[in-house]
């Protein structure tokens, strides 16, 4: 299982990290932490430093009831730092969470390698095609609504099925599109209950019937601090418990916020498993 970053073909055989960096004031964990390019480069040094295999950037909070943030504004916060990285880490692997069509185009063409869209092509149907262009590979997440509204929209009569729905009709656009490598991520705290997301980490298996690589992005979520009735800033226990439980059940990509961490689960979860990278 392989996917092509900018001519480079990256195993998924063995799970990776991708290391999160929020440039937006306003994120749930990380808001507003990173204040300079100076600040940026030293976190994403230490995560590459750590073992991620991506950064994933993102320039709009997609958190439940986060500010609105224009296009305008959100291209002249990402593409800055894309410059930055690429200059700075020529090997870098980045990835863009977005889901407007131009900031997918603009930051593939100044050196980005992934798309990552909260929306699927929900909420700008375009990026599919921006990314076929690029030859990208596209991250697509399970979504109701938008983050402003997606709250109230935890209605399901089969949650997995529903899902399972979700992305096949979304895998086949994305191929229509041209798009060649896809990534599927069920969208933890998006559109679902507290007790929705533990459902899905429970069914968990039935995710690969779609034979796609699966991404878990569960760090220091609300499904972890609120059950545990702590905060996000006393969640990285939780969170490494979690990762941990999503490896046994097949996924090739934790997105995280602490990336030595989560490269610990990974080396142990190799380690149990007989890999020969441990």
């Amino acid at each position: 299982m392989t996917i092509n970053c900018k001519g480079s073909l990256l195993d998924l055989n063995t799970p990776r990290v991708m290391g999160i960096i929020n440039i937006t004031p306003d994120s749930f964990y990380d808001g507003g932490k990173y204040k300079d390019e100076t600040e940026i480069i030293a976190q994403v040094e230490t995560m590459l430093a750590n073992g991620a295999s991506f950064i994933d950037i993102g320039a709009y909070s997609s958190r439940p009831g986060a500010d609105h943030v224009d296009e305008r504004e959100e291209l002249a916060r990402i593409t800055t730092i894309v410059k930055v990285l690429v200059k700075t880490f020529p090997d870098i692997i980045i990835s863009i969470d977005t889901f407007r069509s131009r900031v997918a185009d603009e930051c593939l063409a100044l050196g980005a390698a992934i798309i990552n869209d909260i929306s699927a092509g929900n909420l700008d149907p375009k990026i599919l095609e921006i990314v076929g262009k690029h030859q990208a590979p596209y991250i697509m997440m399970h979504m109701k609504g938008t983050p402003g509204t997606m709250q109230g929209m935890s209605n399901y009569e089969n949650l997995l099925g529903e899902i399972l729905f979700y992305f096949s009709e979304k895998v086949a656009l994305a191929r229509a599109a041209g798009i060649k490598d896809i990534i599927i991520d069920p969208g933890f705290g998006f559109a679902k209950s507290l007790e929705q997301n533990y459902e899905i980490l429970k069914k968990f298996n039935l995710l690969h019937t779609m034979d796609l690589p699966v991404l878990t992005g569960i760090s220091r979520k609300s499904m972890i601090y609120r059950l545990l009735q702590t905060s996000p800033e006393q969640a990285l226990n939780g969170s490494t418990a979690l990762h941990m439980y999503a490896l046994t059940k097949g996924t090739k990509i934790l997105r995280v916020h602490d990336v030595k961490e989560a490269m610990e689960c990974i080396k142990l979860f190799n380690a149990i498993n007989g890999s020969e990278e441990h």
